[in-house]
């Protein structure tokens, strides 16, 4: 079966697609125009991105939006993750992220890694969400990963997920656990 990987990002493209390729998934990367991401939940976010690849390419699409929820700011910085510090800038998210909690004891750091995949297709929409509790660290630690991971510890651990080694981390982690509950709903099929 093929499908569209609603992103221009060719390293998800390829992380996707190992994934996806030995249960017999062909999965192709997104060439179209970007949507506008006006959703106001990472369930809305993904469905715009799938509907797009779809409507553009008439080919069963997915797309994910995640990000992370900071239970003491209320679940933010949520869907604007990726521009909490006004760009996509990964250093600077971190770095207000760890300014905004700096006076925050330990036991109130509590985080949530979330991710949603959304299929659609010609018959039907459907989404996927995986969550990964942690909480965030006092700084950064670690060279493995992007975005947060050098921040976030996840529930159980004490090394940070840019500490862990990718292998244990794409094994568990909130897009780990999205993707598995979209392959076995592709598997059902």
């Amino acid at each position: 079966m093929k499908l569209v990987l609603a992103t221009h990002n060719q390293g998800k493209v390829a992380e996707l697609r190992a994934i996806l390729e030995p249960h017999g998934f062909d999965l192709e990367g997104y060439d179209g125009p970007e949507p506008v991401e006006d959703g106001t939940s990472f369930v809305e976010n993904a469905l715009i991105k799938a509907r797009a690849a779809f409507k553009h390419t008439g080919l069963p699409s997915i797309a994910d939006d995640s990000g992370l929820a900071v239970e003491i700011l209320g679940g933010s910085p949520g869907i604007f993750t990726a521009i909490w510090s006004g760009s996509k800038d990964n250093v600077a998210n971190r770095r207000l992220l760890l300014a905004q909690l700096k006076d925050i004891a330990v036991e109130h750091r509590a985080a949530t890694f979330v991710c949603t995949i959304a299929l659609v297709t010609d018959d039907s929409e459907i989404s996927f969400t995986g969550t990964w509790p942690g909480s965030i660290a006092f700084e950064e630690k670690g060279s493995n990963g992007h975005g947060y991971d050098p921040v976030f510890i996840p529930e159980g651990f004490e090394l940070t997920a840019a500490e862990l080694e990718p292998e244990v981390k794409n094994s568990i982690s909130h897009r780990a656990s999205a993707v598995t509950s979209l392959l076995d709903y592709l598997n059902s099929l």
